[in-house]
């Protein structure tokens, strides 16, 4: 198993820099990463590093908390996409999730899906599971499947807790065949990867992706 082409390279410290984000680009080139996740800031400087690679540009919408006004997130999304990102993780809005207000969670989701799928972008939606009951979660799965998101995913990897392989378990179960699963937050170990790809998970997002890699033997170009 090629454990690099699952993994999302990621680097979304808030003292992010250029530097950190030119060897993040390097690194993926170097082992054939899926995707590197920035700042909305630097994505333009990925995008240029990454040209003519299979490595994507992936960037992050009303990051880490979620609870930004539609109309923000959707300036975000498409700010990105004139930018050059390629994959969008857009954080749901907790507090209503929290709140039960399913209806401005559709609302949220149906006001952005069109932009991305307009121009043949890819979107995850983070769910920040650890903040969530079994209910909620199943709600989400349910929700976004039928609205047909590419990815639904776990965790910012801000919260106190970030993927478990009991969360990618109970979203493979409720989600539909088509709609894919991102585990991330605390993904640090080969051996926890290969536990969420066991568990349902099609892709991996980690700040630790060089440890993992290196970890699976995989340490070459």
């Amino acid at each position: 198993m090629d454990i690099a082409s699952y993994i999302d390279h990621t680097f979304l410290k808030p003292d992010t820099t250029l530097t950190d984000v030119e060897r993040l680009c390097s690194e993926a080139l170097k082992y054939h990463f899926a995707a590197v996740c920035v700042p909305p800031l630097y994505v333009k400087n990925a995008g240029k590093s990454l040209a003519g690679s299979t490595v994507k540009t992936a960037t992050v919408i009303g990051f880490p908390f979620g609870y930004s006004a539609i109309e923000a997130k959707l300036a975000e999304v498409v700010l990105a996409i004139v930018d050059g990102a390629d994959e969008l993780d857009m954080v749901a809005n907790i507090a209503a999730i929290k709140n039960g207000d399913w209806q401005f969670i559709a609302g949220e989701i149906n006001a952005i899906l069109p932009v991305i799928r307009n121009k043949n972008r890819v979107i995850k939606v983070i769910i920040e599971t650890g903040l969530l009951t079994t209910d909620e979660i199943v709600k989400c799965c349910e929700l976004y499947g039928a609205a047909g998101v590419d990815f639904l995913k776990t965790s910012t990897g801000y919260s106190a807790k970030g993927a478990t392989i009991e969360a990618v378990q109970l979203m493979k179960q409720h989600l539909p065949p088509g709609i894919r699963i991102k585990a991330s937050g605390g993904v640090r170990s080969l051996a926890f990867v290969r536990e969420l790809l066991s568990a349902g998970a099609n892709r991996i997002g980690s700040s630790s992706g060089i440890d993992i890699v290196k970890q699976s033997g995989n340490n070459l170009v």
